[in-house]
């Protein structure tokens, strides 16, 4: 990107896919050089496994070593963490999850991904106590987090007043099933875009992109879209450079990772 400006990085959801191994790997490519293949088409991976299990530190070792420079993986953070009734009592499980080894990553550890239950409703002192146990590093690594917020009630000011406050993202959420906040309430915006359509050769139709291009060029530069809702439409983010990470996910995953390329593709051009 051009000076002035944040990082963009587009990408998937994970790396092993079955119906990639058809539309995105070559056919000759072996499994174990899948991560490889994706890491030097794409600049980001969502890795979702991280969610249902725990991975050992030579785990996020291996990936960094077949990343190439530059390349970021955000990490889903573990369920035990997040679907829970009380959001406050999961401090034990998010101390193990940023101490099982992530920092082995290095400078390719992207954001941290917290995604509530979708029927978890907007408690205001349950949801700034479990914003207070996302730590700001592990050990001198910083770590960035975002929280996905599923519910229809979080789509308010004071939801968005406490992440601000804590320095946490809101996930912009493209979805037919989730609230659409694309509220900025730190340094980076992370989208995750789910509407995508597996008969369209690049999952989105060529506007489509072209419009999310021009948004995640207007996000990195400090400003904000304004043809995007916002739960709290009368506070303005500051203008500074921010980092952005879009995801293409869910619908229309088998052209995903083309939807990732052709991203990149805009962004380049200008």
């Amino acid at each position: 990107m051009v000076s002035k400006s944040g990082t963009i990085r587009s990408g998937i959801g994970g790396w092993t896919f079955k119906r990639w191994d058809e539309t995105f790997y070559p056919a000759d490519l072996p499994k174990k050089r899948q991560l490889e293949y994706a890491a030097s088409k794409l600049t980001t991976i969502e890795v979702n496994g991280t969610f249902y299990r725990s991975q050992k530190p030579e785990t996020f070792a291996s990936w960094a070593q077949q990343a190439p420079e530059g390349f970021v993986f955000s990490l889903k953070a573990p369920r035990y963490a997040v679907n829970r009734k009380v959001l406050a009592e999961g401090g034990e499980s998010i101390g193990r999850f940023v101490q099982s080894g992530i920092v082995e990553l290095g400078d390719k550890l992207g954001p941290l991904l917290w995604q509530l239950a979708a029927t978890k409703r907007f408690d205001p002192d349950d949801f700034a106590a479990f914003l207070k146990l996302l730590p700001a590093k592990v050990g001198s690594t910083p770590l960035r987090h975002v929280v996905e917020l599923r519910h229809e009630s979080f789509a308010c000011p004071e939801a968005v007043a406490l992440c601000r406050k804590a320095g946490v993202a809101i996930v912009h959420a493209e979805s037919a099933d989730y609230p659409e906040m694309s509220d900025v309430t730190t340094d980076f915006v992370y989208l995750r875009l789910q509407k995508g359509d597996e008969t369209i050769p690049t999952a989105y139709p060529p506007d489509a992109l072209d419009r999310w291009a021009e948004r995640a060029k207007v996000w990195a530069k400090g400003g904000q879209p304004d043809d995007l809702p916002r739960a709290d439409p009368d506070h303005a983010a500051p203008t500074r450079p921010r980092d952005v990470f879009v995801y293409f996910i869910r619908s229309g995953k088998p052209r995903a990772p083309h939807a990732a390329m052709a991203l990149m593709e805009r962004l380049a051009e200008s």
